[in-house]
């Protein structure tokens, strides 16, 4: 056995792989008693802390810190600082040493890494307070199966029926299977009861009013006009916007749609409610999207356009 041992030393020395007899040997006698297993590696593995020298209370402190930020303002200083405040409010912290202002810098790099804690405050929001797990968007075949309502100002300066100018509010309601925008409201202020109006202009046709193009309306659009008539003799003048009756709404936690007025709306029209969770704005992309869409194809056309904000704003838009 000694002379194969040393054999196949020399054998794999020659192919390129260095190796010793005792080494074959312990080899050998590893998988006569372990098996395949045995022929691993039991080099004991050295685990390196993930922040290196520093204290573990700094760590925990630095951990805090970040955490009270997730809905304060963004300020790097605050943040970076906040450790060593949070160490000197309890007398076993005072006694810790601090490392310089590099390493904590360092460290605050490490504990911040894909938070955005020092970027955008709602994607800081939203990333800390939305839903951990595997959640995500229902496959939708038929319409009306899901639709999703929300609301956001609209980035139009507007006369107000008082004579100020101000902004109005955009409330609409989407449906996912058809991407059809089936309703819209625009108001000052959005109450509960909009969003009522709202959906009842989703359930009922849409007439076809003095000024509008023959284009426009259902008769002349691909939608089965004939076939809904015998359903309905109001959509005899209706206007090309199908009629949608929704199986469930999916919506945020705003005031607006969470109010008992909405709710009572939903199961007077047996409308199963849903509310996404909170800081979770992709369950309702479809409608997220909406505002972006409306207002880079018609708000920025229309006079009195303020800007997505006041860095896109123009010099007295309430002129125009």
């Amino acid at each position: 056995m000694t002379v194969r041992e040393r054999a196949k030393a020399a054998e794999l020395t020659a192919a390129g792989h260095p190796a010793e007899a005792s080494t074959v040997a312990l080899k050998r006698r590893r998988y006569q008693a372990q098996g395949v297993m045995g022929l691993a590696v039991h080099r004991p593995v050295r685990k390196k802390p993930a922040f290196g020298a520093v204290d573990d209370k700094i760590v925990a402190a630095m951990r805090q810190a970040v955490a009270e930020a997730v809905d304060a303002s963004t300020r790097r200083a605050r943040s970076s600082s906040g450790g060593g405040e949070v160490l000197r409010q309890t007398p076993e912290g005072r006694a810790v040493k601090l490392p310089s202002e590099r390493t904590l810098y360092r460290l605050l790099a490490k504990l911040t890494d894909g938070t955005h804690t020092f970027g955008s405050a709602v994607t800081r929001r939203s990333r800390a307070h939305g839903a951990i797990g595997p959640f995500g968007e229902r496959e939708v075949f038929a319409p009306g199966e899901i639709m999703q309502i929300d609301s956001t100002p609209l980035d139009v300066l507007v006369l107000l029926d008082s004579g100020v100018t101000g902004k109005v509010d955009l409330t609409g309601m989407i449906d996912v299977a058809t991407r059809t925008l089936t309703a819209a409201v625009l108001r000052p202020t959005t109450k509960s009861v909009d969003a009522s109006v709202l959906l009842a202009r989703t359930v009922t046709p849409e007439p076809m009013r003095p000024g509008w193009a023959d284009a426009l309306a259902m008769s002349r659009s691909v939608l089965p006009h004939r076939r809904l008539l015998q359903l309905d003799e109001r959509l005899a003048h209706a206007a090309a916007r199908p009629v949608i009756v929704p199986e469930t709404i999916v919506c945020d936690h705003g005031k607006v749609f969470v109010s008992r007025n909405f709710q009572s709306s939903c199961r007077f029209l047996q409308i199963e409610f849903q509310p996404t969770h909170k800081g979770s704005p992709f369950g309702k992309g479809h409608i997220e999207k909406m505002p972006g869409s409306v207002a880079t194809l018609f708000a920025q056309f229309v006079a009195g356009y303020t800007g997505r904000s006041t860095d896109h704003r123009g010099r007295q838009p309430q002129r125009r």
